[in-house]
């Protein structure tokens, strides 16, 4: 019987639509609109960090999430995460952490199947997803719909392909990826995927997702077609709570290594766009994980930063194209759970940045939220320097949104005088970006061949190209298509 329970960020009479795990994994999104969270948090004791420490990465991602699904069978979670996480999928072992300098640790997330973060959640999302269709008696075909601005795009197909009752499509914005994000969307293999760009900007795609979650028509259309919707984007429990084992698993390589002691606190330091990584660093803290600080890095498009500092979000502002493209966003959705958590009346709050764009967070929720998160951004100038100071300096070569997050680490440092030890997520390989972080070395290659720039890269930093990546590059392209994102209701049922 299940204990934990899921309600929607805007209803305010919670206990009267909860669900369980499986039935909000399955939903992807609330009825009304809103996001699931948990109706209350798992804490961990000092004895639970002991343990924990003592695991492999599946059995630990087995031991918590067994605290937030616990409709799910035990022994059942516990052999899907040694499938999700196992050295086939993620060789010498999932989410390492590689020392920096004396007090920095960059916690790699991409040495899964598509060298981004992204495959950490997405490689046990399907099986939780096919798990909840089971367990909730569901005989209709659950039709996945993925906004991406890069890695959660390719991560979900790689998941999600020939997954048994499942079909998907995914909408990327056309000249926002990179050239190696587009090519491993473009040549993905699956018979139950489809791919296709959309012309505008990752905001675009994200509100055409959610604009067809929240059109009954359209689901009265897909339920006589034999499907229903759900989502892969962090919008959905299933997406994000898996993001939440990693910080958790950090924290005890750090312990086992000598590093710190259980129960010294950290400095956790995300760069993130949708906001949904950086949540999941929060709930850590909220279980009990001793996180000093979160520090909340963004690029130019600095919406995340401007609202910490003010209160006041507004979508209605320039976007920037930047090096760091799964950044470049201005609605930061899971933005929500924590307006939520803190007290905000999210559903007024999210009416008003739907209408006018823009709305002003009430003062106790900020002061709350900034106990907890600092907010820095940093352009494109700096990101390229933090790229070459850091492979000339510290011998480590990073992405480009690696390198927001580790210059904005910085800046908090210089500002505050805190000395604690940090963690930053480290959310992609470097090769996913090669042309930017080649420009940022200053090493000469032509960003218009892939093959090469992965060899220029190779040859100029002593560095290895991960294999997915080199596999990619021998892959014929199957999809091209580029639609208009009002004509993106229309993908799902005729493909």
């Amino acid at each position: 019987m299940s204990s934990m329970k899921y309600y929607s960020t805007r209803d305010n009479a919670a206990a009267k639509d909860c669900v369980t795990a499986a039935e909000a994994i399955k939903k992807g999104l609330a009825p009304d609109g809103g996001l699931y969270v948990p109706a209350g948090v798992p804490q961990l004791t000092h004895g639970d960090m002991d343990a924990l420490c003592g695991m492999t990465y599946a059995q630990r991602a087995s031991y918590i999430l067994s605290m937030y699904l616990d409709d799910y069978d035990k022994d059942t979670l516990a052999a899907d995460c040694a499938a999700a996480y196992g050295e086939d999928r993620f060789p010498g072992g999932a989410a390492p952490i590689h020392k920096i300098d004396d007090t920095d640790y960059s916690l790699e997330l991409w040495h899964g199947p598509t060298s981004a973060f992204k495959d950490m959640a997405l490689q046990i999302m399907p099986r939780l997803l096919s798990r909840a269709l089971k367990m909730t008696g569901e005989e209709k075909t659950a039709y996945i719909l993925v906004a991406t601005s890069g890695d959660t795009g390719k991560a979900a197909l790689e998941g999600y392909r020939d997954v048994d009752g499942v079909k998907m499509a995914v909408f990327y914005p056309d000249e926002g990826v990179s050239p190696m994000q587009k090519r491993q969307m473009a040549t993905q293999e699956g018979s139950n995927v489809y791919v296709t760009a959309v012309e505008g900007n990752f905001d675009d795609a994200q509100s055409g997702v959610k604009a067809i979650f929240g059109n009954g028509d359209l689901a009265k259309k897909a339920e006589e077609n034999g499907f229903f919707f759900s989502s892969a984007n962090s919008i959905n429990w299933g997406r994000l709570v898996p993001q939440i084992v990693y910080y958790i698993s950090a924290y005890c390589d750090l312990v086992k290594t000598g590093e710190i002691q259980n129960g010294d606190e950290i400095i956790v330091c995300v760069p993130t766009g949708n906001f949904g990584n950086i949540f999941a660093a929060y709930l850590a803290k909220e279980m009990g994980l001793p996180i000093g600080r979160l520090i909340c890095a963004s690029n130019a498009n600095n919406v995340l930063t401007d609202f910490i500092d003010t209160g006041v979000y507004d979508r209605t502002r320039e976007f920037h194209k930047t090096m760091s493209p799964s950044m470049d966003i201005l609605i930061s959705s899971n933005l929500e759970r924590l307006l939520h958590w803190l007290g905000a009346p999210t559903a007024e709050l999210m009416a008003k940045l739907n209408t006018e764009g823009k709305y002003t967070a009430p003062a106790d929720v900020m002061e709350k939220l900034r106990d907890v998160f600092s907010g820095y951004w940093l352009g494109e100038e700096d990101t390229a320097a933090v790229i070459r100071d850091t492979f000339r300096q510290d011998k480590y070569l990073v992405d480009p949104h690696t390198a927001v997050g580790l210059g904005c680490l910085r800046r908090y440092r210089a500002e505050s005088g805190d000395k604690r030890k940090a963690v930053l997520a480290s959310t992609a390989s470097p090769y996913k970006f090669a042309a930017d972080v080649c420009a940022a070395l200053d090493v000469s290659a032509d960003e218009n061949d892939i093959a090469g720039l992965l060899n220029t890269l190779s040859a100029a930093t002593g560095t290895e190209i991960p294999a997915p990546l080199a596999a990619v590059l021998t892959r014929e392209i199957r999809f091209r298509d580029v639609v208009k994102p009002a004509d993106m209701a229309k993908v799902p049922f005729e493909h």
